[in-house]
């Protein structure tokens, strides 16, 4: 991969890490219930589920996404069944995002945040067939593939893990805003419903792109 190619895709990186998604709820949501500091293994749940994503390309198995509908509506359906139990979930949290003081601090599990990413990532298809469309772009075929597959990978999980941080620190600093368990209450129910849309949007995708 020449030098020019990868300083375009690292360019192209920032804007698709950056734009709103399934990830950035994810991170957000976790920053806001435990801290940056431990919501942000949500984020390496995230990056487990992109390099998933790129073994999937790699080997061949997201053109079986592209070419068969029943392959992409079964994912499709379990990715958006997925964020709708999470935003559920989310809506009928009313125990305070992070430990206030005099309070017992929420429940943690670096298990449970890492998997939550990582499946949210891993059963959005979309992210698969997009990855499909655009990888290609950035590939020399006079040269190694494998090499640059782990290029490509790499370069987007370091703007990911960039972009995610500075959502999960966004959020996280809204906790500095939070006195009330009514508005506790209604946080958790803003990113509860910001997950169940992003399930409602994934669900209507069509298969034709």
């Amino acid at each position: 991969m020449a030098l020019s190619t990868w300083l375009a895709f690292f360019a192209a990186s920032w804007a698709i890490s950056f734009s709103p998604g399934p990830g950035a709820i994810s991170a957000m949501a976790s920053g806001l219930r435990y801290g940056f500091r431990r919501g942000y293994w949500t984020t390496v749940g995230l990056i487990l589920g992109i390099i998933v994503q790129f073994l999937i390309v790699a080997v061949g198995l997201g053109a079986l996404l592209t070419a068969s509908e029943l392959a992409f509506s079964i994912v499709k359906w379990l990715g958006a069944g997925y964020l709708i139990y999470l935003g559920w979930k989310q809506f009928r949290t009313d125990a305070p995002p992070v430990a206030a003081p005099g309070s017992n601090p929420p429940p943690f599990s670096r298990r449970e945040l890492i998997l939550r990413g990582c499946l949210i990532n891993i059963t959005n298809p979309k992210g698969t067939v997009f990855l499909m469309a655009v990888v290609p772009q950035f590939l020399d075929l006079s040269r190694p593939l494998v090499v640059q597959y782990v290029t490509i990978a790499a370069t987007l999980c370091f703007t990911d893990l960039i972009a995610m941080g500075c959502y999960t620190g966004l959020a996280s600093r809204v906790l500095r805003l939070l006195r009330s368990p009514r508005h506790i209450r209604w946080l958790n129910r803003t990113f509860g419903v910001l997950f169940i849309l992003a399930g409602t949007v994934l669900a209507s995708f069509s298969h034709q792109r």
